[in-house]
This record gives structure tokens, sequence and C-alpha cells, in this order.
């Protein structure tokens, strides 16, 4: 059994660019087909012939992320159709490439087989409408404007633009080889001679130009490598080497990280800070980058720090009812689509997200855990403050002492938490409720924002500060479980509705409470408990939404399918309070969906359809990206929550608690890095328990067994409030 999320279509991708085929290799101009940069479809339709018929290769994949390569057929021409010379090989093929970068280069080569030269016309079909990613996806372009296409015979250029008084958009097409060219009712073509025996190359560049600027692609040239080798390449860095006995569990991890490092945006603030997916997400999302940063810091650190970069970059000044915009606030989504772009709706700079500052504050604390990087923290610390006066200020609309959402913009996100979908956030009758609304997992977020932050603050000398966070954050702990636990469903509420009533259906928020800490020991497990009963999970994974609500759809968003993303970070929450038996169950899921899936790519979101006989495997999505980057970071997450890794690199400490299940027997980290040190793990089960051997291969680094239970007394948590209060 293999699935293959988006069927119909296969990718190459890059930065900013975007090339998007049927599964042979055509963009014809339907569905979601062409080629795509800075969220718009600069070629509607892209494809070859010759002699006027139409090029169908008979093999076409992927070759590495940003390259597509294809092989097809020549027709006959009719003069060696009557000699029949040397029949046996007889024929010709063409070779056709695609490399996608700042722009797409492509490349077509004829080999000729037969004894005789070949003389035939290339042509290239082209058509642009200049249509937004999410539009032409769904199948209802919106073209600006027509496209006005002119041809410069000397350049052999080709440029359709965009006729609008609102954008500036337009793409050239060059043909680089000295040769022949012409344009002719949406065709370009191309006169060859191949020799006998022979071959011929055409190499064509695809510029989009933005704002006036043009873009050009770099020479097309195929990768191959190590997954090592790509992350060095793309980001710069040398992620860990994880040798894991179990084959499913080593190549989704190998497929996890070399995704990662696919999908960097390319920002001038932070290159390394990744786009949340392909085709749909090819744009700066706030909370995207950052969950996926922090997910994925056991195997990468420069994607969380970038996204913490941007975000400060990209942080909220004024007062904006359109954007949801207030002085402090950071960012939801920052993209160019066309529709962004005239002004249709705010998404070119858009703020209604609560999400994104309660994890910027608690993951600029994690990173300095992991990394030890003092100056980047307190390089990035004064965003972090005016996030934490944000949340004071505007995040808590009734001085109630809980974060509300509210959203003003007529054109912004309804939904203003984890769950941002129109319909996420229903009743235990189902019914779709209206804000303000108060969510569980904004509650702990803000809780975790509040103790994380602490040490940075330490090390930035402001003690007082951070004395008064901690005993914030003692008070709203305080404060979610006397008004969001439901003792008698041993769960947390998934929030309070507009009147302050507790909305009780079963949902995966209450999982992210665990990974927060905000949950007692006793509450941790019975949460843990609730979230594995049948309703909820479905075999594969954790629902969003249990099978017993009304709303509950298992290929809805958020109302009954299963996300890898959230499946980490609520492993790593049961990992926390102790909840292995739970914690090898979903890390079972996970991994058998990951084998379900070519190379081991699980997707943005799979269906929540039980897993039996009748449903062997769950489906996915209907709208679903693969890859998506916080399914791959999901991946490296749930690596950590089996090893209980814990860092705290500017004290060079190394706190863990391997617990490993059995079908996972041993597993291998090399060149872990914990601050400016790296150290070898060695984890294997013996009988019921789980050993470890640690080796410091460079740096300085003291390793130790610690449980990972939560509980108020937990040494760690005893010494950082004594390292505060000092």
């Amino acid at each position: 059994m293999e699935l293959r999320t988006r069927p119909h279509q296969r990718f190459a991708y890059r930065d900013r660019s975007l090339l998007v085929t049927s599964p042979l290799g055509l963009c014809t101009g339907e569905g979601a087909e062409g080629f795509y940069f800075h969220n718009t479809r600069m070629l509607s339709r892209l494809s070859w012939s010759i002699d006027g018929q139409q090029v169908t290769p008979f093999a076409w994949s992927d070759v590495s992320h940003a390259a597509l390569l294809g092989y097809a057929e020549v027709p006959e021409s009719q003069e060696l159709q009557e000699t029949e010379v040397f029949s046996e090989v007889t024929g010709a093929h063409l070779e056709l490439s695609a490399f996608v970068g700042d722009g797409l280069r492509l490349r077509a080569e004829i080999a000729n087989y037969t004894h005789q030269d070949r003389h035939l016309v290339l042509g290239l079909h082209l058509a642009a409408d200049f249509s937004g990613t999410a539009e032409a996806d769904a199948g209802t372009p919106d073209p600006t404007g027509p496209a006005l296409a002119s041809w410069d015979p000397e350049r052999r250029r080709l440029e359709l633009r965009l006729d609008s008084d609102q954008l500036d958009r337009a793409v050239r097409v060059q043909v680089l080889d000295e040769t022949d060219a012409g344009w002719n009712d949406g065709r370009l073509t191309i006169p060859l001679s191949v020799p006998a025996r022979g071959r011929r190359r055409i190499e064509v560049a695809v510029c989009p130009v933005v704002d006036g600027r043009e873009h050009r692609p770099g020479a097309g040239a195929f990768t191959v490598g190590s997954t090592a080798a790509l992350v060095s390449r793309r980001l710069g860095e040398e992620p860990p080497l994880l040798e894991a006995s179990d084959a499913t569990v080593q190549r989704t991890w190998d497929t996890a990280v070399a995704d990662l490092a696919s999908l960097p945006l390319g920002l001038e603030e932070g290159p390394n800070a990744l786009i949340a997916g392909v085709p749909l997400y090819d744009q700066f999302f706030g909370r995207d980058t950052l969950t996926t940063g922090w997910q994925a810091l056991l195997a990468l650190r420069s994607p969380l720090r970038d996204a913490l970069r941007v975000n400060a970059a990209l942080q909220g000044e004024r007062i904006d009812d359109w954007r949801d915009e207030e002085p402090g606030a950071m960012i939801h989504q920052a993209g160019d689509a066309p529709a962004s772009a005239r002004g249709d709706n705010p998404f070119d700079r858009y703020y209604g997200d609560y999400a994104t500052p309660v994890d910027y504050v608690a993951m600029l604390g994690q990173y300095y855990a992991w990394t030890g990087d003092r100056d980047t923290a307190l390089q990035l610390l004064p965003a972090a403050r005016r996030a934490l006066t944000w949340l004071d200020r505007y995040g808590d609309l009734d001085r109630d002492g809980l974060l509300e959402y509210r959203r003003r913009s007529p054109k912004g996100v309804r939904n203003q938490g984890w769950k941002d979908a129109p319909n996420a956030i229903v009743d235990a009758e189902g019914q779709v409720q209206s804000d303000p609304l108060i969510t569980c997992e904004l509650q702990g977020y803000w809780y975790s924002a509040l103790r994380n932050i602490v040490p940075v603050l330490v090390a930035a000398g402001d003690r007082l500060y951070a004395r008064r966070l901690l005993a914030q954050a003692a008070r709203l702990r305080q404060r979610i479980n006397d008004r969001l636990w439901l003792e008698d469903a041993g769960i947390y509420a998934l929030g309070l509705d507009s009147d302050g009533r507790p909305l009780t259906p079963v949902t995966s928020n209450a999982g992210h409470m665990l990974l927060t800490g905000v949950a007692t020991p006793e509450q941790g497990q019975r949460v843990a408990a609730r979230l594995m009963q049948p309703d909820m999970f479905s075999g594969w994974g954790i629902r969003t939404l249990s099978t017993d609500n009304p709303a509950y759809n298992p290929f809805s968003y958020h109302l009954g399918s299963v996300w890898a993303v959230e499946q980490g970070t609520i492993a790593a929450g049961f990992g926390r309070y102790g909840c292995w038996e739970q914690l090898h169950g979903l890390a079972r899921g996970l991994f058998d969906t990951a084998e379900l899936f070519t190379a081991n790519r699980i997707p943005e979101a799979v269906g929540g359809l039980t897993r039996d006989d009748d449903h062997p495997h769950p489906g996915v999505y209907p709208q679903a990206n693969a890859p998506q980057s916080w399914s791959a970071s999901g991946t490296v997450l749930m690596i950590q929550a089996l090893l209980g890794v814990r860092p705290v690199a500017p004290a060079h400490l190394l706190l863990l608690d391997p617990r490993l299940p059995d079908w996972l027997p041993e597993l291998n980290l090399r060149r872990l890095r914990i601050g400016d040190a790296t150290v070898d793990l060695h984890v294997w089960r013996h009988g019921d328990r789980t050993k470890w051997r640690a080796q410091v291969r460079t740096g300085r680094l003291l390793v130790r067994q610690r449980p990972s239970l939560r509980t108020p007394q937990a040494r760690t948590a005893r010494a950082v409030e004594s390292l505060v209060s000092r």
C-alpha cells in the first residue's frame, strides 16, 4: 500500500518559486498546474510539442525538491517511417528537465539514435493568468486582468505582462541558445537540426517580474546526496545523525529532516525561516515558522533562530483594525498573493493571531535553552518584552486574567488561537461559536511563555522582572485550572464561549496543556488517558475533535482530522507527565502513518477514520500540503519525546529520561548539539528498561538522567526559581 498526497500533482520548489505539473509532467492550465512565483501563477500553461504534436513523457519524477526530470518519445518523421533503416535502433527521445530557483530553468535535450539527421520544430506552449495559488488550487482562478504578449526576436524573449493598474506582474521567457526562435498563437517555436547519432540541447529561462524587479534563475543542475549534505547546502549547519533499529523510523526521520532543509523562505531578515507547506502555503506564517523551528531543535537550530528574527522584524507598531494590528502584536501571515497585493484582504501583513505572541516568548526561551546563544537571545529580548506587554494590554480584553480573541477586521481570520479554521471552535452540540472566545491552549502557552523567558531575563540581568513573571505564571496556572478544568470529564475544556461558559467538546487542544506543564500530575495522567480513548485516538493519531461530537467530520480541517504536528506536541506532553504507554501508542501511530506514504512523507493532515479492517489507511485531508514543515518537525519532536531530552545549554547541562517502546529497541543519535558541545547518545532497551550511554565529543557538557514527570517540586523548576531569587 502506498498513498501519495495530491496524487494528481507533482512539485518542484525552492524559496518563493513553485512548479506544479500533472503526474505526466504537463501544465495544461487545468486546476493548479503552472509555475508560481511569490504566490502568483506566472505561467498557467507550460507544455512541449514536436512538429505540432504534444509531447507526453512516459516517465516523469522529481529528482530533488527543486528539480524534475522526464523522458518522452520523439514522433517518427515520415521519411524514417518509409525507409525503416536500422529499425531496431530507429527513433529519438526527448529529455525534459525543470530546475526551480529564483525563477525557472527549462532544458530540452533531443537524443537522435537514427543514422540520419533529424529536422524538427520544438514548441513550448505558454499562457499566463497571474492568479493566486489558493484560487488556482480551488479551481477558481482570479486573474486581475488579461496577459499581454510581446516578442523580442533579437533577444529571443517573450514577455507576458499583466494588463492592470493594480499589480505589476510579468514573466519573461527567453531562449538562451543562439538559434532561430519565433512566437505565434501561444507557442514559442524553435527549429532544430539534430545530427545522426547525436544530441541537441535547448535551454530556456523563465524570469518572473514582480514590482519592476526581474528575477533570473541560475544554471540548472541536479543535486543528489545525503540528508546531511542537503542540510549543509541549504541551511549551513550539520544535523545530528540518527540511526534507528526500526527501518520505518529511520526513513521517516531522513525524509523529515531533508524536507525541513528544502523549505527555507530566503527572507533577508532570516533566510532559514521556513515556509509552511507546498503548494498552498509558500509564504511566511508567524506561528508556523516558530512551531516548526521549535519542534525541530533536536535536528536543526537555524530555522528557529531565523523565525524569531523575522517575527521580530514584522512585529506590530500601530493600531490598524483592517490588519487586526496593535503595538507589540505578532504577525499571523505576510504574503504577496494577488488578492493581498490588490488590497482585497489584509494578508499582506496581518496580525490576527494570539498563538504567535505566546509562542514567540516561549520559543525564544527554548532557543536559549538549546543553544546558549546569549547574544541572539538578548538581541531578540526587546521583541519578547513588547509581546508580553501586548498580551497584558490587548490580549486580555475583559481583564479577567485570561486571553480572549476578537476579530476586528471584516476580512480577517475568525479564529485566532491554535485552530484557525472558521468553524474550528464548536460546543458540545457541534455549534460553531462566535467571538470573543477563550481557548485553553492559548492560556497554557501563555503560562509556558512566562516561565520559558525567565532564563533570558536572568541573562539580561533583569531578575526583578523575572520574579514578576514567575509570580504571574503561578497565578495564571491556578486560574486556568479553576476555570477550564472539567473534573467529571477528566480533561480541559476547549475554552469559554462569549458569555464565559465552558465549551465542553473533547478536542486535541487539551493535549497542548500537557506540553506547557500547566496541569497537575494527576490531571496530566487523566488527560493522557482521555485522549487515547477510541473516540479521540483513531489508531493513526489523536483527532482534532471527538467522533462523539455532532460536528465531527474525518476529512475536515479541524473537526476530526489528525495532524502530525499535534502528535509531536502531545507526545512531548505525554513524556513530560510520564505517560509512557500513551506516548508509545502515539509514536506507533505516527510512524505507521508515515509508512503509508511515498518516501514516508507525512502530509499536513490525514483523515480521522478509525483504523480497522474496513479502513486500512485513513485517507488524506483533501487540500493537504506535502511536504508540510510542521509535519516534518513533528517527527523530530516525537524522537525527542522518546529520548526525554531536556537541554539547559547555559548551564552546560543535558537532562534526559529515555523510554523506548518494544518495537524500537535501539537508537543512536550522533553529534547532537547542546550549546557549544556535541554529544553522542546511544539508547537501547534491556528487558523492560531503557538504558543509555553518552559520549561528549566536543565542548563541556554534563549529561544526567532526570524524570520528566511534571510536579511543582520538580528539581529543575526549583533550580530556576532559586537562580532568579539570588
